[in-house]
């Protein structure tokens, strides 16, 4: 069912959800939390559309927020209004969404039209599918929320967003290009769970503006305190994780973005299903857990600058040509600082480095 109202307010779209769950029979609120998402006009259909099969797990009110852009000034001074489309039944999967489009000067104060429309003593999840503030938490529409979540990979300049998230972070925050390396996360540490052996150093390769393969690699440079390598790969996402161990390498490759070979030095390779994942389904994991996500806050503060990073992709980056002396000098330099920080210890006693067992303990499978 759905219901068009033209220059409405926040009270009439209450009264036009409560109507719709009457006219389907279902007058009862099943949700278990409210998502609001905050996009453009050019992103709202594969966002509700995610939202949607994300509902089937977590029924919710699905609020989106869209800003129009005025075409002249004397539009966004005088055409302020709010426009709602209201779905229930079918055509909202499990849960109700109602997409509010602001015009004028109202779109300035989204936070005001979106709270009275919450569900009353529910979780508050808010998602920007693209154009994420710098500062989640300080947004109007952030500050109603539990969990903020951002997808770095969207943005112009991907491994600078990072670095900005890690200085604005605030408990709640999470990121879409860190759930997208969840199974990669735990079949590392599975792995890591079956030898007895010390992690030397380590090297991540992936596709160039993908940031999934920086948090990665800083995710595994903080749990296990030795030079962590950043290479470039031509894709898709993902493709390789390189582990130099007192045991030998440890190789998770995966070329296709579907299955991975997983290679233990005196063990026989095993292939492992290693999917990239769609939307629907990141989301649907960021909405299992709604406290915050510590590791990623951990592996955020690590900083992109103490990763190493190979001569193709500081070449990428404008750096010194690749192969050149000046490139040698740099590596050296990066990874000597990486070592001297993973071995200086604060004081007597301090406990050791993480052992691969501690690793697989440690790891949060989200």
């Amino acid at each position: 069912m759905k219901i068009d109202l033209t220059d409405t307010t926040a009270g009439e779209i209450n009264k036009a959800l409560i109507e719709g769950r009457r006219a389907i029979g279902t007058p009862a609120v099943g949700m278990v939390l409210t998502l609001v998402i905050v996009t453009d006009e050019e992103n709202a259909y594969d966002s509700l559309r995610a939202a949607s099969d994300a509902s089937r797990e977590h029924p919710s009110r699905t609020l989106v927020v869209i800003r129009r852009v005025s075409r002249s000034p004397r539009d966004r001074n005088s055409a302020s209004r709010l426009d709602a489309e209201v779905r229930v039944g079918a055509e909202a999967g499990t849960g109700e969404t109602a997409v509010l489009r602001l015009y004028g000067e109202v779109s300035d104060h989204a936070d005001s039209v979106v709270l009275p429309l919450l569900l009353p003593d529910a979780p508050v999840v808010v998602w920007w599918p693209v154009n994420s503030p710098a500062a989640p938490a300080e947004d109007p529409l952030g500050a109603l929320a539990q969990r903020r979540v951002t997808d770095t990979y969207a943005a112009e300049q991907p491994v600078r967003e990072l670095a900005a998230r890690a200085q604005t972070y605030t408990p709640g925050d999470t990121d879409l290009a860190w759930t997208r390396i969840t199974p990669w996360r735990s079949m590392l540490a599975a792995a890591l769970d079956q030898v007895d052996c010390e992690v030397r150093s380590v090297e991540v390769e992936g596709e160039e503006f993908n940031p999934s393969c920086e948090l990665l690699a800083m995710w595994l440079a903080d749990r296990l305190g030795v030079p962590v390598q950043r290479s470039l790969s031509s894709g898709p996402g993902l493709t390789a994780v390189r582990m130099e161990t007192t045991c030998g390498p440890v190789v998770l490759d995966r070329a296709d973005g579907s299955l991975a070979n997983l290679s233990i030095k005196g063990q026989p390779s095993r292939a492992v299903a290693l999917q990239r994942r769609d939307t629907a389904e990141l989301i649907a994991e960021e909405l299992r857990r709604l406290d915050p996500d510590d590791t990623y806050a951990e592996a955020l503060r690590y900083g992109v600058e103490r990763l190493s990073m190979g001569a193709d992709a500081v070449a990428a980056l404008g750096g010194a040509p690749a192969g050149s002396a000046e490139q040698s000098a740099q590596d050296e330099v990066v990874t000597e600082v990486a070592v001297a920080e993973s071995e200086a210890g604060t004081e007597e006693g301090e406990a050791e480095r993480p052992t691969p067992n501690s690793l697989a303990r440690k790891a949060a499978s989200k």
